[in-house]
């Protein structure tokens, strides 16, 4: 049975407005799988009814052999599926490791050590642990804004757009740490604008 499966979902930001339209979509353990289209399509729309943001309006997902459909946000996070916004997706006044604290929420029994691994895996991070998220370059947020979504150990990421406004070096590193994370057992949706580097690692 896939990780992730969605069926005939449907919904939207109202009752009237249903956005997606009966989207069918599959990820299995260890994939990472690139939703891509022109902007409208409703692609971040989905994401957030996946990940309990939203609730649909029609149509069933299940992961890991749980129905989440219509379950909310932090229930849906601790059976272990994190979502990475586009925006707004790091406390821009807070520190570097009040970010991954809040990230670790969810789970306080495992978070000093989760915060150890990530500053083992973004040395950046360690660096700047003390300085505000809001000092980072947009690249460096992208990475804090990942590292606040492992702090809950999921099974899958939801990433939106994670390259967006990037320059294309930065980009590239970004997508550079996406394999990364995938490599170590971490199961990638991603919604991305840059569909060829997308389909390249997907």
């Amino acid at each position: 049975m896939s990780l992730l499966s969605v069926s005939g979902l449907r919904g939207g930001y109202a009752a009237a407005d249903e956005i997606v339209k009966g989207a069918d979509l599959h990820v299995e353990a260890g994939e990472i799988v690139a939703l891509i289209g022109p902007n409208g399509a409703g692609k971040s729309t989905l994401l957030k009814l996946i990940a309990g943001l939203l609730r649909p309006s029609g149509g069933s997902i299940a992961f890991a052999d749980h129905a989440i459909a219509g379950l909310g946000a932090p229930v849906i996070s601790g059976l272990g599926l994190s979502f990475v916004p586009q925006e707004r997706n790091v406390f821009g006044a807070m520190t570097i490791a009040e970010n991954l604290e809040m990230g670790g929420f969810v789970d306080r029994s495992h978070a000093k050590q989760r915060m150890v691994e990530l500053y083992e895996r973004f040395p950046m991070l360690a660096e700047k642990r003390r300085a505000a998220a809001r000092t980072l370059s947009g690249g460096q947020r992208q990475i804090l804004a990942m590292a606040i979504a492992l702090m809950n150990a999921p099974k899958l990421l939801l990433l939106d757009e994670p390259t967006a406004g990037l320059s294309p070096r930065a980009a590239e590193e970004l997508f550079g740490t996406i394999v990364g994370l995938n490599k170590s057992g971490v199961a990638i949706l991603m919604v991305e604008q840059n569909a060829l580097e997308a389909l390249s690692v997907s």
